[in-house]
């Protein structure tokens, strides 16, 4: 029997333990998409104790729980903090399989030095030892992120923000990790939700651009682009129910945007037909900025109508779609690659069932203008664990070249999840070590390395140029 989470954890094989520990293990990471708030990293913030670190806003955590029958007030109420990591505590201790299991006690080994498992037995003795380590002043967010080794990290950000943290943070000559922003401009694509005409008016005041318009819209659009390009932006990302081509004039666009100001309901022709045209524009503009546009979608949001009323959104409540459609993704960057249009794009669908699907659509718009320029993004959200990982890299494998793969991504909220990249690194080590004792792939040392550095580090740093 296998020592539970030891240094070889994972790993199955002589090889993958090789390639791990000798290439992937030290590598630095590149964190290209994460919702870290940049505001919370300027300002160097520390914890109180453990609670606050990880259930703070983890709604992985916060499902979990729920799904032990744990009411609502220890999870997101008025319970103590200490009241909240016991409940956590129990209901990890039933959670065998699932990667917060493996998560949590990764981030206790890697950043607390707790070798042993946390269980209702425990409980006293994790609480007090991590409390204690976070009342280090040297236990704080820029801190764990340097600790992590990580070079470069892309928050995400709405086209009206300021960057004022950004800059701050590019200031601190003591802090080497890159902090820059990713352009999300979910707001400017919602045209059918309540809000979308007062944050025009925001999005009109912070360019200085009246919009009135399709045109007006997009030249506001495009002059953010250019401030957060000044700032060190080269990433954009965009969170989707699904990848829509329903092409218009610019007429027809004219008169939907309009239409909406007016106070009047659109069809759902419209709504897609408008979208349609403003995720052609902005990837048009990132391929000429150079940057990476990245395509979040097969998720359906906000289920729970009455704790979305009482809590609101991002609170654990989403599930994966089951509607996407692979010709209209493929029109969709055909369009783009018609006029020679198309910038690196990655793309990741959380219903994993659309993993060969999006790996025959990818080999459709390669060329030699980059290596893998449309990537078949990390296993992502409900994915990330181990069977995802597997999936979605076998079918890359199968499809296509693994070996240009450029790797795992957080995207998450918690300065602790960079043992995510481990626990990717690990899986990926397994996988070709397993191939390799099989007989499947050649036990060619130079080449081995060469694929899980690659995949681990070095293929994300080209493609992003960081």
């Amino acid at each position: 029997m296998k020592t539970f989470m030891d240094q070889d954890f994972l790993l199955s094989n002589e090889t993958a333990k090789k390639l791990y520990h000798q290439y992937a293990k030290n590598l630095p990471i590149i964190d290209y998409h994460c919702h870290i708030s940049p505001k919370e990293i300027a300002d160097n913030i520390r914890f109180d104790n453990i609670t606050k670190l990880w259930l703070g806003a983890d709604h992985y955590k916060w499902r979990l729980m729920r799904a032990n029958g744990i009411p609502e007030y220890y999870i997101t109420g008025e319970a103590t903090d200490r009241e909240k990591f016991d409940q956590w505590v129990i209901t990890l201790e039933r959670a065998v399989g699932n990667p917060l299991y493996h998560w949590s006690h990764l981030e206790l080994q890697r950043y607390f030095d707790y070798y042993g498992v946390l269980s209702s037995e425990t409980a006293d003795e994790v609480w007090e030892l991590c409390n204690k380590k976070l009342a280090d002043p040297n236990m704080n967010a820029k801190n764990i992120i340097s600790l992590s080794n990580v070079t470069v990290l892309c928050t995400t950000d709405d086209p009206i923000d300021s960057l004022e943290y950004h800059k701050e943070i590019a200031m601190d000559t003591n802090f080497t990790t890159k902090v820059l922003p990713a352009f999300r401009p979910d707001e400017v694509i919602a045209i059918e939700k309540a809000s979308y005409p007062d944050y025009l008016n925001k999005l009109s005041k912070v360019s200085s651009c009246i919009i009135s318009d399709f045109s007006s819209l997009c030249e506001a659009i495009k002059l953010r682009m250019e401030y957060f390009n000044e700032v060190g932006c080269s990433v954009s990302d965009h969170g989707l129910d699904f990848v829509m081509y329903y092409p218009s004039t610019p007429d027809e666009v004219d008169a939907i945007i309009k239409k909406r100001l007016a106070g009047e309901t659109l069809t759902q022709i419209e709504t897609l037909k408008y979208k349609t045209a403003i995720l052609i524009f902005v990837a048009k503009e990132y391929h000429r900025l150079n940057w990476v546009m990245q395509l979040h979608y097969g998720v359906k949001r906000d289920n729970n109508t009455r704790f979305y009323q009482k809590i609101g959104a991002n609170t654990g409540f989403d599930c994966i779609s089951n509607y996407s459609s692979s010709a209209e993704l493929a029109n969709f960057l055909n369009a783009l690659d018609t006029t020679n249009q198309l910038p690196k794009t990655i793309l990741y669908s959380l219903n994993p069932i659309e993993n060969a699907a999006i790996d025959t659509v990818v080999g459709c718009f390669q060329d030699q203008s980059a290596v893998a320029k449309i990537q078949h993004g990390s296993a992502w959200w409900f994915n990330d664990h181990i069977t995802g990982m597997k999936e979605q890299m076998s079918s890359l494998a199968n499809l296509g070249l693994l070996s240009n793969f450029i790797g795992m991504l957080t995207d998450s909220r918690s300065f602790l999840s960079y043992t995510r990249h481990e626990y990717f690194r690990r899986i990926l080590c397994d996988m070709i070590g397993t191939w390799v004792e099989a007989g499947e792939f050649p036990n060619q040392e130079r080449i081995l390395s060469q694929l899980v550095s690659d995949i681990s580090y070095h293929n994300c740093k080209k493609y992003f140029n960081f």
